[in-house]
């Protein structure tokens, strides 16, 4: 009770930051112990919803969440967990990943008792986070991970176990997984450059201390001397008050966003902006509900069947290939498969593609020969709350079935959309404005800016519709 009285009470810091935010920093590097048995009780948690469920009965249609194992881990993991693991990100940075996250957790233990190779180099192509994502959202719309115990133990439990061998193979006591493969990994970085929460480093104290000062154990590998940013940090506390130069500290949401330069700006980042979470993302959430896609599979269905072609109509997939619940009601043909990957894919390339050319066109009217991939960090919000109103949409439909009356719902998805499109265009026109070009006068940024928030504007419309 003293020591957060200690932190409450405290005043502020001489260089602005708040004294009580720095000290919550401190205590974060003194108490390890403290948040590695949070850890391990997050862990034990974890494998027991994930594990469970999958070796017990499908639940009746009758069933309340609140009563039957299946129900309750699948509303905790896709109706809670996810959706808030993403709001997190923007409030916190990636306080789920140093303090919460069991995968994380598990692979730097293995880690630390494993054989310590070094890091290959196909393993720190920056191109991974962006490949995991989609690869491992579609396989999951396949077996329909959100509704099934397998699939779920399938996707996350593997997810785990890779997490584990990678730990035990590479590196010594850390996160080597979660730096270079992990699936989350590059959608975490994104979300977190718009925390206003961060470990500031004040670069000129950091010269100045003492050479021989013990380095930090920092799990994701970053070389703290230089961070700039909250998109690898995992915000565990580690370092601290290191060389008296570290400090969790407040900042602007967007002030990591508007410092990026052309060289500094990444385009794998980019791609995963725009062709994984406002493209992959976007359609996986959205086929099931989809009138076109049920349009396309009657008319395709009719057609194979007048021309007797019917084994893309076969539903003898296993589970694990396809979504195979004959108990449910629930068989994927090849037909389904197909299609789903096909929506996906499309949606993908129109919202991708859309941006893409707003991209080209944008440099083009800046006097830019090169992409100017740094724009696309703008869309960061709208992203955010994109894939946070698709998540919270399996929250809202398990409310729903248990005649939960949310009249509200749709308003404030709208608001948080709204949100999320309009800060996405005000940090757009920030970053235009800070264009060096000074041929790039009022009238081509203004047009550059239309030209982006047109596909911004295709987003948004997907999900009103």
């Amino acid at each position: 009770m003293k020591q957060i009285n200690n932190l409450i009470h405290t005043t502020a810091s001489e260089n602005g930051s708040p004294r009580r935010l720095q000290a919550v920093g401190d205590w974060m590097r003194d108490h390890r112990g403290f948040i590695q048995a949070i850890q391990w009780a997050v862990i034990i948690f974890y494998l027991a919803l994930v594990i469970t469920p999958a070796f017990l009965p499908l639940p009746k249609a009758y069933a309340h969440f609140y009563e039957n194992l299946v129900l309750f881990a699948q509303f905790l993991f896709w109706g809670i967990w996810w959706p808030f693991v993403m709001l997190s990100m923007i409030l916190f940075g990636r306080l789920w990943c140093g303090v919460f996250c069991p995968e994380g957790a598990l692979s730097e233990w293995a880690s630390r008792h494993g054989r310590g190779g070094a890091i290959p180099r196909w393993m720190r192509w920056s191109g991974w986070p962006f490949t995991a994502f989609v690869l491992t959202t579609l396989y999951g719309q396949l077996i329909s991970v959100y509704e099934y115990p397998k699939a779920a133990l399938l996707i996350l439990g593997g997810s785990t176990v890779a997490a584990m061998v990678v730990g035990f193979l590479y590196g010594r006591g850390k996160r080597v997984w979660c730096r270079h493969l992990c699936p989350a990994s590059g959608v975490f970085s994104l979300l977190a450059r718009l925390a206003p929460v961060h470990f500031r480093v004040d670069r000129e104290t950091w010269r100045q201390a003492p050479r021989r000062t013990p380095a930090v154990d920092c799990a994701p590998l970053i070389n703290i001397a230089d961070m700039t940013g909250n998109s690898a940090c995992h915000m565990c506390g580690r370092c601290s008050e290191h060389r008296e130069a570290v400090a969790l500290s407040v900042r602007s949401p967007n002030r990591e966003i508007l410092s990026l330069s052309a060289e500094t700006a990444n385009r794998w980042d980019a791609l995963l902006l725009i062709f994984g979470l406002l493209g992959v993302a976007t359609g996986a959430f959205q086929w099931s509900a989809s009138p076109w896609f049920v349009q396309l599979k009657q008319g395709l269905a009719d057609w194979l069947i007048e021309h007797d072609v019917y084994w893309p109509l076969g539903d003898g997939a296993p589970w694990w290939v396809l979504t195979h619940y004959p108990e449910t009601n629930d068989v994927f043909t090849w037909l389904d498969g197909a299609l789903i990957l096909f929506y996906i894919g499309a949606t993908t390339l129109i919202i991708g593609g859309a941006f893409m050319l707003a991209l080209r066109l944008a440099g083009w009217l800046l006097g830019q020969r090169e992409l100017p991939w740094r724009l696309a960090y703008a869309l960061t919000p709208l992203a955010g709350s994109s894939v946070f109103l698709g998540l919270s949409a399996l929250t809202v439909s398990m409310l729903k079935a248990e005649r939960l009356a949310l009249p509200w719902v749709p308003q404030l998805r709208i608001a948080l959309l709204a949100a999320g499109l309009l800060w996405s265009g005000w940090l757009l026109w920030r970053m235009l404005a800070k264009t060096p070009d000074e041929g790039a006068t009022l009238t081509r940024r203004t047009f550059a800016w239309a030209a982006f928030m047109g596909p911004a504007g295709l987003v948004a419309g997907s999900w009103i519709g």
